[in-house]
């Protein structure tokens, strides 16, 4: 039975066996030691005079060989961990190249090795601990987030990613020949998660893939990504839905803290606080006030650029201490035709985006599901009815107000784990000009 080696100190003075790559190899002539590597951690290995078969096999190995070795499990002060292992027998499973096309043991703090390569070769870059952590992590956090979900009484659904009419905006969505006609691939569940909720479902979430045809190429964006979403109904506003996302995401946050904390802080320098309930909030209107005393001048009208999400956020931090900031009454212009509009002021949506130490991390709001202003606001967006009129028909027989959020757990580990770029919290990164591997 194989022993991980993040359990090698409970089976000292026992012969175990232990598998996974070679990360480092150091020859003293009659004796040589390994550094065993695998998803726990890693491991010292000891191969004396006295094991010559041993020796031998090791004389072939190259870093990042893939070997299973059986020995005694001991105590040892001078090795990484206070334990290694006396090597009797040495198997090869898997001989590597000598020349490796890029290193998995990196020299100083900084990468040595440009993004793109890395990408190139990404899963030999996943064979560095920290950027293995990082899916180690993912796991934790979306375990938590579908346990906060199914706990609270939400249905899980899992939507067409195929569909007839664009979700969203018809400038941002990849085009595919589907047999005599075309299709889109889906840019959000939102319709669908809306039609559950006529269904009568009354709390959904999703868990899936989102394609944006956005020719875009920061540290933010990707063609590809993975995005929770959930929708709820009988609220009686937008607040609704972000007192129930400041629940999920507290709730998330903590498990990680709890799980991973130590292995974030050593890998990448990141103390995780727990956010505390309420997140601070702030209109539309008044972040523009707050940033024009700042000094920062407005780049878009009725909506934030990337420099006024880190300023506004950076207010946020010194004033309140707090990482997360709601964003609130975004104008109608810069909104879908289905945000239901605020009755007291009209030229603004009950709406919201959340910013966590200033980047956009979720957007949502509450839905108008009102038959009547629905069919209005479309054509004021000048949208053809007929093009969206199987969805208008969710609301025609029926349903009760709701709303939700849609979220990118690409960036919120961005946040979570003080990582600059998207491209690095994602399994295999998708952009405009990557499609390999």
């Amino acid at each position: 039975m194989r022993t991980l080696t993040k359990d090698i100190a409970a089976e000292a003075g026992k012969q175990i066996t232990v598998a996974g790559f070679v990360q480092v190899i150091r020859d003293q002539g009659s004796i040589k030691f390994l550094i065993l590597r695998d998803v726990s951690g890693t491991v010292q290995i000891v191969i004396t005079k006295d094991k010559k078969e041993a020796l031998a096999t090791a004389a072939q190995l190259s870093t990042e060989s893939v070997v299973e070795i059986t020995g005694l499990a001991k105590a040892e002060k001078q090795a990484p961990g206070g334990f290694e292992v006396a090597a009797d027998t040495i198997t090869i499973l898997s001989l590597a190249d000598p020349e490796l096309p890029i290193p998995v043991v990196e020299k100083g703090d900084q990468e040595e090795t440009d993004q793109a390569i890395r990408l190139d070769w990404r899963w030999i870059d996943l064979r560095k601990p920290k950027h293995a952590l990082v899916f180690k992590v993912w796991t934790v956090m979306e375990a938590a987030f579908r346990e906060y979900w199914v706990s609270h009484g939400y249905t899980e659904i899992h939507s067409p990613k195929l569909i007839a009419t664009p979700s969203e905006s018809g400038s941002e969505v990849f085009e595919v020949k589907y047999f005599d006609r075309k299709a889109y691939l889906a840019q959000s569940p939102q319709f669908y998660k809306q039609m559950a909720m006529a269904a009568g479902f009354e709390k959904v979430f999703e868990v899936g893939p989102v394609f944006r045809a956005e020719p875009s190429f920061t540290s933010r964006h990707a063609t590809e990504f993975t995005g929770y979403d959930m929708e709820i109904s009988y609220i009686q506003s937008h607040e609704d839905v972000m007192q129930e996302e400041e629940r999920v995401i507290q709730y998330a946050v903590q498990k990680v803290k709890d799980a991973y904390q130590k292995e974030i802080r050593e890998l990448l320098g990141r103390d995780i606080p727990v956010p505390s309930i309420p997140f601070p909030r702030v209109s539309m209107r008044e972040a523009k006030e707050i940033l024009k005393g700042m000094g920062v001048a407005s780049e878009k009208e009725g909506d934030l650029s990337p420099e006024e999400e880190r300023k506004i956020c950076e207010y946020f931090l010194e004033k309140e201490g707090h990482e997360f900031v709601f964003v609130t009454e975004y104008p109608i212009g810069v909104r879908p035709f289905y945000h239901m509009r605020d009755p007291e002021n009209p030229a603004v949506t009950k709406s919201f985006d959340l910013l966590w130490n200033g980047l956009e991390v979720t957007t949502g709001a509450q839905r108008e599901h009102r038959i009547d202003a629905l069919v209005a606001q479309a054509k004021e967006k000048g949208m053809r009815i007929e093009s969206i009129q199987f969805y208008l028909n969710f609301f025609r027989y029926g349903c009760p107000p709701h709303g939700g959020f849609g979220m990118g757990p690409n960036r919120m580990l961005m946040k979570l784990l003080n990582i600059e770029n998207v491209r690095d919290v994602s399994f295999l990164y998708r952009g405009v000009k990557r499609l390999e591997p």
